[in-house]
């Protein structure tokens, strides 16, 4: 019998769940490129591999993408179908000097065949790495059906090498010819490849060797978007335009709110429906009820650095949402609840939120 079998499940109970602070995903591009595994297809010679190269730099030196701040860190970039030539003279379009924290690699093992291992040596030897970056995904597949099995199978591999060490892993793949209303619906192989990764985005030209095009963007992680690029004289993809609205996501306004909120009191005890009337009383903001509790949850680490101590607990039953203000006489008790790592509690391993609510 597999050994499986003989463990219980460990479950979280959902007043615990709720009640627990979560961080929210690391972002190695701040709202677009999250920790996890991603794919970006597009057609041949779009202009994908220019794309991968400049992320891969930009990563590795920390600079912002089209306006995003990046986390800086030792990147990796599997150029499959390149020679060390080619993206030696592609670096010098692109880039006056590149950093010692990028590397290539050219020929590397198949999925299940030793590319796991490879990276994780790379890995060891690199601890600060954020993005590794395959291209192609078809160039690390091993040869058999294409099934929807075989397809989710060999892209959870790469999932659970990428949420075990905390980085980002984005595959190069291709579009099918045929057209389709959802552009998502175009990428080759079947739609296990979709919903095996944690980010789509595709690379869409205006019109073949137009040097415009849009890369559209979904993920669970992320807001769908749509960006409007323009290839530059260096081969670099600039900013057009971006279809996201809002400026800043939830997560970050709420700490505004809340530290104007704060300035003029130094406690405040109260349900979730109270506060969200107190700070967002026309629903301007779209703080609702319902949000604040898991905003705030997943906002500690933030309020905290401004100054203000947050909790969530239960009172007769009821949520109640505790707020400090650092300089309060009265400290005692706020802010002790330390932040559980989502990707292990909601992931496979729920031992540490569940053992929170006994």
């Amino acid at each position: 019998m597999n050994n499986k079998m003989n463990h219980p499940l460990i479950t979280v109970d959902g007043r615990t769940l709720m009640d627990r602070p979560l961080e929210p995903p690391n972002f190695v591009v701040d709202t677009l490129i999250s920790q996890g595994l991603h794919i970006l297809a597009g057609s041949p010679k779009v202009g994908k591999s220019w794309l991968a190269l400049w992320l891969a730099v930009t990563v590795a030196k920390g600079e912002p993408v089209w306006n995003m701040t990046t986390k800086q860190g030792t990147t990796l970039y599997l150029c499959l179908e390149d020679s060390v030539l080619r993206i030696q003279n592609r670096l010098f379009e692109i880039t006056e000097d590149a950093p010692d924290s990028v590397h290539f690699c050219t020929e590397c093992a198949l999925i299940g065949q030793g590319l796991e291992e490879q990276v994780e040596v790379f890995l060891t030897a690199h601890p600060d790495t954020m993005l590794v970056i395959i291209d192609t995904l078809q160039m690390v597949r091993p040869i058999h059906d294409a099934t929807y099995a075989n397809d989710y199978r060999d892209l959870s591999v790469l999932k659970r090498l990428a949420d075990k060490h905390g980085i980002a892993i984005l595959l190069i793949h291709h579009l099918r010819k045929e057209k389709a209303e959802d552009v998502f619906h175009r990428i080759s192989g079947t739609t296990a490849i979709s919903g095996a990764v944690d980010s789509s985005f595709t690379l869409v030209e205006e019109k073949r060797g137009s040097g415009r095009a849009r890369l559209t963007c979904v993920g669970r992680d992320i807001e769908y978007r749509e960006l409007e690029l323009r290839r530059g004289e260096e081969n670099v993809w600039e900013l057009v335009s971006d279809s996201r609205i809002q400026p800043e996501l939830l997560e970050g306004q709420i700490v505004v709110l809340l530290s104007a909120f704060m300035s003029s009191r130094t406690t405040f005890i109260g349900t979730p429906t109270e506060l969200s009337e107190k700070i967002d009383p026309d629903r301007i903001e779209g703080v609702t009820p319902k949000k604040i509790s898991r905003l705030i949850l997943q906002s500690v680490e933030a309020l905290r650095k401004n100054g203000i101590q947050a909790m969530v607990r239960r009172s007769n039953g009821k949520r109640v949402i505790e707020l400090r203000r650092a300089d309060s006489a009265d400290l005692e008790g706020a802010g002790e609840i330390v932040p559980i790592d989502p990707v292990e509690a909601l992931c496979g391993d729920l031992r540490a939120v569940s053992r929170c609510g006994e």
